[in-house]
Formats: C-alpha cells, sequence, structure tokens
C-alpha cells in the first residue's frame, strides 16, 4: 500500500525518471543521481552506491513499495514528492 496525502501531487513520471533495467548506474548521470541522493539526505557522490540504494529502499519500505533499491515509476514519484514537498523556495 502506498501513503498518498491528498495535497500530494498527481501520480505522474516526474520529467527526469527514466525506465531502467537492472543497473540503475547505467541509466541516470551523476546529476540525477546527487539529485536523489540530496532528496533522501544520503552522501552526494553522484554514484549508485550501496548507501543510495540503502536508502531508496528505505524509502520504499516507508512508503509500502517493494524495497527493491531500484527507481521504478512508484519510487520516481515519491522521491519527486519529497522534493517538492521540501524544496527551498527562493
Amino acid at each position: 500500500m502506498t501513503t498518498h496525502l491528498s495535497h500530494d501531487i498527481p501520480d505522474s513520471a516526474p520529467s527526469w525518471y527514466v525506465p531502467q533495467p537492472a543497473s540503475p548506474w547505467c541509466v541516470y548521470g551523476a546529476g540525477t543521481i546527487e539529485d536523489i541522493q540530496r532528496t533522501l539526505s544520503c552522501a552526494q557522490t553522484g554514484t549508485m552506491d550501496d548507501n543510495t540504494i540503502n536508502h531508496i529502499k528505505g524509502l520504499q519500505g516507508m512508503m509500502g513499495l517493494n524495497p527493491t533499491g531500484h527507481i521504478d515509476l512508484s519510487t520516481a514519484i515519491q522521491i519527486q514528492r519529497l522534493r517538492d514537498r521540501f524544496a527551498v523556495q527562493e
């Protein structure tokens, strides 16, 4: 079961999302991975390292998703929701 709040954005793919095969580090560039890492509050290495994968699994588990560590569409939507919710307003 995925947790949704009434003010959440619609379930649409973020502009940065790319459907991925089994190798997430082959799909996203360093900049996108750093953005994901910043959103998940982990070290910004620009690589899909074990620490990042564990943070992704943690997010997936908290949101009721299968904790695979891979960024599927449901995971990408949840990452984007975190970005949108906690983005610094200029």
